[in-house]
């Protein structure tokens, strides 16, 4: 369950949220990063999220420059490697829509 802090935030963003996470299979880390976008989604509308196996979208792997998994892009300009923590995840979320 996300934290009361990353629902508040969630509840005042001011425009749609994407985020996609690029996986490979072999990764650790990865379902925690796509569990967390996912749970973000499930809470607010203006959030959708994707898991993207990097190996199996190679374009969109390159577009991105996707060198390290889990790689987080958020409306496709901001974008952070690892599995971080939670507040760390969303302040980046709120980040992506102030640009």
């Amino acid at each position: 369950s996300l934290a009361p802090e990353t629902k508040d935030a969630l509840a005042h963003l001011a425009e749609p949220v994407h985020i996609q996470v690029f996986v490979t299979p072999s990764c650790p880390y990865c379902p925690k990063a796509v569990r967390m976008a996912h749970m973000m989604a499930m809470e607010s509308d203006k959030v959708t999220a994707d898991m993207v196996m990097a190996n199996e979208f190679p374009q969109l792997s390159n577009k991105y420059n996707v060198m390290a998994v889990p790689k987080v892009v958020i409306n496709e300009d901001t974008s952070f490697e690892g599995a971080i923590p939670e507040d760390d995840y969303v302040s980046f979320v709120a980040q992506a829509t102030t640009k």
